[in-house]
């Protein structure tokens, strides 16, 4: 008797089992049995879900991370002047059309993520200045009866010519930071202006703090776009503007065979050159490669929250603004 009632007992275990089993994939529980194969399979999604591409390679996104740091510290010293030579200077047309695009107000209180060296920031600063001044020429007309002293003194007064307006600068990377400083003091902007060591999947502002949002050239070597994205959103006020400056796909066949021609033989040689690196850009062009199409980015931007979400092509396609608002 004791046989047929352990078959039995174990039969009816086998088929309480099973429906357990069921029971767990239709609810979507997860077995933590890694010899069964939905836990074997769950496993496998969970190794590939923390990997992720830097260049040619695949590697963890920790690791991505550190390594995108190494690039960005091995080339801050020669970041402008590489720029200047991988786009023959036409990277300032576009962050002037990323300002005209902005057209910031008086008061306006941006920040630039990923901005190291201060492109943005900088560009914002006299913008609202020269804004400022055609004001004040339209004003100095009206009053002929104003004193030499008393027009001077107007255009000295700097924290006046900026309206109260403000930049923040937010940057993973120490060095790109200290670059942007150096700029800073160089180029004598002394005011409004701020620099912050920060992440940009996970920024130490406050929740609706910001008028607009901008990264340029930046997003791509970000290991999670879509948080970075969510980030943006949360930052910003409501009627906040997102603005990103970034390399895109090119449609066009010739312009687009030419393009990575000059990508893939070109660039990395110059980035051999000028920054003694011939990898940290080999890298930089394959994350331009690796970067969603314009209408994938698109729609990322909106489920991040963003809406009125638009892009203009600029330069045959190679680069675009991607532009939302936060309503």
């Amino acid at each position: 008797m004791a046989a047929p009632m352990s078959r039995a007992v174990w039969g009816y275990c086998g088929r309480g089992w099973s429906r357990v089993m069921r029971l767990g994939q239709l609810l979507g529980l997860r077995s933590s049995w890694p010899g069964s194969p939905l836990g074997a399979r769950l496993l496998s999604q969970e190794k590939r879900a923390t990997e992720t591409h830097f260049g040619f390679e695949t590697v963890s996104e920790e690791e991505k991370g550190s390594k995108v740091y190494q690039v960005f510290e091995s080339v801050a010293k020669k970041y402008d002047v590489m720029n200047d030579a991988m786009t023959l200077g036409i990277h300032r047309f576009w962050k002037d059309f990323l300002l005209w695009k902005m057209h910031p107000f008086p008061g306006t209180q941006l920040v630039d993520v990923a901005g190291g060296t201060g492109d943005i920031a900088f560009r914002f600063l006299n913008y609202v200045q020269t804004q400022h001044r055609r004001k004040q020429k339209r004003q100095l007309r009206a009053q002929q009866n104003l004193s030499w002293e008393e027009i001077a003194q107007k255009y000295q007064n700097e924290e006046d010519s900026l309206h109260s307006s403000h930049v923040v600068v937010c940057d993973i990377n120490k060095e790109m930071l200290k670059i942007g400083k150096q700029k800073a003091y160089a180029q004598g902007y002394k005011t409004g202006l701020a620099w912050v060591l920060g992440d940009a999947e996970e920024l130490p502002f406050d929740d609706d703090k910001f008028d607009v949002y901008t990264i340029a050239f930046g997003i791509r070597n970000v290991t999670h776009m879509d948080r970075a994205l969510q980030e943006a959103h949360r930052v910003l006020k409501p009627g906040g503007q997102f603005l990103c400056l970034e390399f895109s796909q090119v449609n066009n066949l010739l312009v687009s065979r030419l393009y990575d021609l000059y990508s893939f033989q070109v660039i990395p040689v110059l980035g051999e050159v000028i920054a003694g690196d011939w990898k940290a850009y080999q890298y930089l062009v394959e994350s331009i490669r690796r970067f969603p199409s314009q209408e994938e980015f698109k729609e990322m931007i909106e489920d991040a929250g963003f809406q009125k979400v638009t892009y203009e092509n600029l330069t045959s396609g190679i680069v675009a603004v991607h532009s939302g608002f936060k309503l």
